[in-house]
């Protein structure tokens, strides 16, 4: 299951991204928006975050104008990985060295046919392993180091 979330900038192309997931027999879960209304993406980049962070998705996709506002909230839930990107190389290679979970696309940077073939290699690609495990390990122990840093009952003030 793959988790989608965007704000109103980022719509056209999710819907877009929709099409393509359907095409391809692949589930999603759409955390919103629902339609072209002003929407502020931190909310929705978090929800999507959370669905894959839970385990409830696999992997996530998220829109906004840029991709960088809500890659940035997504990358505040503990466990996300998510990467923006405006080419096929760096989606892949998130994939294959940082065990990316999530992808950023900015609608107003990249066209509908470019987005495809992001997501599209992005799902396809595999987390290689091996030397790159342990730099994902050293990245989980960054974000581990500062959650366990939070006094009990405080992590809403400082996430």
């Amino acid at each position: 299951m793959i988790a989608l979330g965007c704000d109103h900038a980022g719509f056209p192309l999710k819907e877009e991204i929709i099409a393509l997931l359907e095409e391809r027999g692949l589930a999603y879960k759409d955390f919103g928006v629902h339609q072209n209304e002003r929407a502020d993406y931190p909310v929705y980049g978090r929800k999507a975050a959370e669905a894959v962070a839970s385990g409830e998705c696999e992997y996530g996709l998220v829109f906004c104008g840029t991709g960088v506002g809500i890659s940035i909230s997504a990358n505040k839930v503990p466990g996300i990985r998510c990467v923006v990107c405006s080419e096929t190389y760096s989606a892949v290679l998130a994939r294959q060295h940082n065990d990316a979970n999530m992808l950023a696309l900015g609608a107003r940077v990249v066209g509908p046919g470019l987005a495809r073939m992001i997501v599209s290699q992005f799902l396809d690609a595999s987390f290689e392993g091996g030397r790159h495990a342990a730099r994902v390990a050293l990245i989980h122990e960054i974000e581990q180091d500062y959650l366990d840093q939070i006094p009990s009952g405080a992590e809403k003030d400082v996430l």
